[in-house]
């Protein structure tokens, strides 16, 4: 299995993009670093992941990537309401990671199921 084929690190891949198309003029260098380096955390973490040799390795790091969507989707709600992500932008980028964390948590329960039958 090749991460890239994954929808899941496709989406995180592209929503990654989108947070730091939107902020690059963001004068709030220690925001605009929290939240690009959250997102860019899981597209990364999925594919280290993936990459392991050991299912074992590849579940641990799925599950810090589902913090990480926790972290961002945290992040994204704060933005909104410090007004540094405009209220559309915000609700869609929240919407995302929340799906992407159920993405995840699929992704996960998969790999321990053919864990136990492997």
């Amino acid at each position: 299995m090749k991460f890239e084929d994954l929808d899941v690190w496709k989406r995180s891949a592209r929503l990654c993009s989108d947070i730091y198309k939107e902020l690059r003029d963001l004068k709030d260098w220690g925001f605009r670093d929290q939240i690009t380096r959250s997102a860019l955390s899981i597209p990364s973490n999925i594919a280290e992941g993936v990459e392991r040799l050991s299912a074992q390795d590849c579940i641990r790091f799925l599950g810090y990537t589902k913090g990480s969507c926790g972290e961002l989707r945290t992040q994204v709600y704060i933005g909104m309401e410090i007004e540094y992500i405009n209220r559309e932008t915000g609700k869609k980028w929240h919407k995302e990671t929340a799906e992407l964390s159920s993405m995840l948590a699929g992704f996960i329960k998969s790999k321990k199921i053919a864990q136990k039958t492997a």
